[in-house]
């Protein structure tokens, strides 16, 4: 059989994700969290933890993401502003 003789599972000699820190990798989930956020305990795992980290991995230079905030704006905004015209109209 050729080729037997060589070991498929041979390491590399270097670990590219070796870091001496047990932080996690940026591109783990809750990294864009502020610190306020932390030091109230949110996590990427509360619905606002995971809000929070997801409007901060948002980059204002890609046209999506700037559509993405945009929306996501109206909709957190418009119960807020059918409330206060609700709160308006009823005196």
């Amino acid at each position: 059989m050729p080729g037997a003789d060589h070991d498929v599972h041979e390491w590399y000699d270097e670990d590219p994700d070796d870091h001496d820190d047990d932080t996690e990798p940026q591109w783990f989930p809750g990294q864009h969290l502020p610190e306020d956020a932390r030091r109230m305990g949110l996590t990427h795992h509360t619905v606002e933890g995971a809000l929070l980290d997801f409007g901060g991995r948002l980059d204002s230079s890609k046209p999506w993401h700037r559509i993405t905030a945009w929306a996501m704006l109206v909709v957190f905004g418009l119960p807020v502003l059918f409330a206060v015209l609700r709160l308006r109209y009823l005196f």
